[in-house]
């Protein structure tokens, strides 16, 4: 999950994929450079988070938990 400290609707989808019990990586867009430039090559230009990368290489951005859920059953 590409983040940012200060992002509520990060904080709330971590709240809700910790309560699922679904791991994720965080990165913190605002200290990894990087990361900021992937996340806008996702976003139009926007560095809009959270922003999920997932393992086929697709992304979703600020994604309910929902979406989240049928993306990890999809590639399972």
């Amino acid at each position: 999950m590409y983040t940012t400290p200060w992002c509520g609707y990060c904080h709330r989808l971590k709240s809700q994929l910790d309560r699922e019990g679904i791991s994720y990586d965080i990165v913190d867009i605002e200290q990894q450079p990087e990361a900021a430039q992937l996340v806008e090559k996702a976003n139009g230009g926007n560095q809009t988070v959270p922003t999920l990368v997932y393992s086929d290489g697709s992304a979703q951005t600020n994604p309910s938990l929902a979406q989240v859920k049928a993306k990890i059953a999809a590639l399972a």
